[in-house]
């Protein structure tokens, strides 16, 4: 949750190029407004979709209800052999509902969004705080196709049933044959 105080000039708006990411000092002191009514989200509250009164200063900008967690991956290409590797490293502060059954086995599925989508998924863990999963996938796929391809991820579960809990993705104009790392926030499925 991020801190209420008012700012440094009270009547001004703070306003962040990135919604998602409240952890980062610039935002530290970001008052958020409820979209309907403008009013500082420290004085409303709605109803959530099972019909309970919540205060909005628990709500993100993104209108999440919780922090989700975040997945950690590696990235590399290897131009000499058109190759991409994709290195799945854990997933941090995993949310998982207590209602929705205890020890499920949990997952990451991959696409690589070409116009034949590619598909791949790690092995299968059981959920913790911290999963670490440290499988590297390898593809042959030449640079100039990837420069307009996103990679997504998806959080699901094995057990007790499969189901998607979350998701995250990131593009992939920026590749190079520098290995870099990412910390991707993960976010609600999409509907």
């Amino acid at each position: 949750v991020s801190d209420l105080r008012p700012s440094a000039s009270p009547g001004s708006l703070d306003v962040s190029r990135s919604m998602f990411d409240l952890r980062s000092p610039p935002h530290r002191f970001m008052k958020r407004y409820d979209s309907f009514s403008s009013v500082p989200s420290s004085t409303s509250s709605r109803k959530d979709s099972q019909g309970s009164n919540r205060s909005l200063d628990t709500i993100t900008l993104s209108g999440d209800e919780r922090d989700f967690g975040r997945l950690n991956v590696k990235l590399c290409y290897v131009s000499s052999v058109e190759q991409i590797w994709i290195t799945v490293l854990n997933c941090k502060d995993l949310s998982w509902p207590s209602a929705s059954g205890e020890n499920p086995r949990i997952y990451v599925k991959g696409i690589l969004t070409l116009p034949k989508p590619v598909h791949f998924k790690s092995s299968a863990k059981e959920w913790c705080n911290d999963i670490e999963f440290m499988e590297t996938f390898v593809f042959a796929i030449k640079l100039q196709s990837l420069q307009a391809v996103r990679l997504v991820f998806k959080i699901q579960t094995q057990t007790p049933r499969k189901k998607t809990i979350g998701e995250c993705s990131l593009a992939l104009r920026d590749l190079s044959s520098e290995e870099s790392s990412h910390w991707l926030d993960i976010s609600p499925p999409s509907k």
